[in-house]
């Protein structure tokens, strides 16, 4: 851990450091939360990263935390530490309104795993995020009237990035240093690196999806969106395990954070396919290419690897996670077709047109693609890539009312991201710096499954290539 100079954000570290010298109780931080959030409703624009909390859960958490301290017998690293998590999670007394108007009329009385963990954790749970309606997009773009449009901390005239929006945007903006999202085409990894926070993508079936809207059962993980790197490997340690309600992580290996504070990279190689990772705007490529440089001074060797058949990939994977949540929503789309904005009725009504055999042939491209990946990783740790080919793009005054609809906008933000969901690898994105427009730009570091360490390990010496971290034009200090 370094002090650096100037702006950083709040970690987790900095809430304990408060609560064990007794600076500040969980209590007191709640309150301030609670008066931050009124004002983040009120401001113009409204940042919209929170749309459902309520203050005396916040201060029920808040003083049985406050209380743990003053007893010094406090539950885990995140004891008394503010966390959202997106609205396609269950989390009780909130309504699983999933970005939608119409699901969730009753409030919940259960708990999704990862909130289940997160209370057993001794978290204080400041609300549910906002995010794109279904999980259907990547802007975060969503004018119904439970949720409107997020504001990007960084630009508020910029778009978060999707779908898990709102908690990219509640953590930028200070007003929780861990949110959790789910990633089944970049949701957690695109709205990370456009609002410049940390995002990880776990494997496949590493931390538990029950309790959220299986929109996509073959193509979504569940991960953490943090300030740093350190806080995403703690969150990660506390959800990464078998849950006997999920079934597609049963059998996984235990999660370790083995030589992630290793003093260099030495020994590592890093496999960069040049061509794809090009395919990126200028601005972004150059700051990439510094970053894998940065990785090399620190002993680890780039070794050029040839990613096969990615477009196949690009289609495959569009086919599998249209399907799947077409079949999903197939009574909703009959029953609530009116109330879904309109980008939701086209994703869903193109989804419509793929066939049975479609989905079958996309499935053997998965297979292969699968194949292709075990292979590199015998020659390689992880595979390089920068996260997104462009940064956050403006919000126009029509996405406030009919939303927006930019295929080919949503094809590029996916492209780096794809290969990760659609094979079930783990993917990390860390900020890195920013554009001439002072958006963030972020790097991404994918792994072969269950190993999560040595992202972790890699996104630590990351986190030292950006020589400055700006502040957010919205960012409250809540420990101030």
């Amino acid at each position: 851990d370094s002090a650096p100079s100037g702006f950083s954000f709040k970690g987790i570290k900095d809430y304990l450091d408060c609560y064990r010298s007794g600076k500040l109780t969980p209590s007191q931080v709640a309150r301030n939360i609670i008066a931050m959030l009124e004002d983040c409703d009120k401001s113009t624009p409204p940042l919209r990263a929170i749309v459902q909390w309520d203050q005396e859960q916040i201060m029920l958490m808040a003083e049985a935390s406050t209380a743990r301290y003053r007893n010094k017998c406090t539950l885990s690293y995140l004891d008394g530490i503010p966390v959202c998590l997106k609205e396609e999670f269950k989390v009780a007394p909130y309504h699983h309104r999933v970005g939608t108007v119409y699901l969730g009329t009753e409030p919940e009385t259960e708990d999704a795993t990862v909130a289940k963990k997160l209370r057993e954790a001794g978290a204080i749970i400041i609300g549910v995020s906002n995010m794109h309606e279904l999980g259907t997009g990547t802007t975060g773009c969503n004018p119904n009237r439970y949720h409107k449009i997020p504001r990007n901390p960084y630009k508020p005239n910029h778009f978060t990035g999707g779908s898990s929006s709102g908690s990219a945007a509640a953590v930028a903006a200070g007003l929780c240093p861990v949110a959790i999202g789910t990633d089944g085409g970049g949701s957690v990894r695109i709205p990370a690196s456009f609002c410049g926070v940390v995002g990880l993508k776990g494997t496949f079936g590493r931390i538990s999806c029950h309790g959220s809207l299986p929109l996509s059962y073959s193509t979504v993980s569940v991960g953490p969106i943090c300030t740093s790197v350190a806080d995403t490997a703690i969150v990660y340690s506390i959800l990464a395990e078998p849950d006997p309600l999920y079934p597609y992580g049963l059998k996984q290996p235990k999660a370790t954070l083995s030589d992630m504070c290793a003093p260099d990279l030495k020994g590592l190689k890093l496999g960069v396919d040049w061509t794809f990772f090009k395919a990126c705007d200028a601005e972004i490529l150059s700051m990439c290419e510094k970053a894998v440089e940065h990785l090399q001074s620190l002993g680890a060797s780039v070794v050029e690897v040839s990613l096969p058949e990615m477009e196949e990939v690009k289609v495959a994977h569009v086919i599998c996670i249209l399907s799947e949540m077409r079949d999903f929503l197939q009574p909703d789309f009959n029953k609530h077709f009116e109330e879904m904005n309109l980008d939701t009725r086209a994703n869903l009504a193109l989804a419509s047109q793929f066939t049975a055999l479609d989905y079958i042939t996309a499935n053997r491209q998965r297979t292969r693609s699968m194949r292709f990946l075990r292979e590199i990783f015998t020659t390689v740790n992880c595979i390089l890539t920068p996260a997104v080919a462009s940064t956050a793009p403006r919000i126009f005054e029509s996405d406030l009312v009919t939303g927006s609809s930019d295929m080919s906008f949503t094809a590029r933000s996916m492209r780096f991201m794809q290969l990760g969901n659609f094979t079930g690898i783990p993917g990390l994105v860390v900020p890195i710096g920013y554009s001439s427009a002072g958006l963030p730009i972020s790097f991404q570091v994918m792994a072969k499954w269950w190993d999560e360490a040595v992202l972790l390990r890699i996104g630590l010496k990351l986190e030292q290539f950006r020589q400055q971290t700006k502040k957010p034009s919205i960012y409250y200090d809540i420990l101030a």
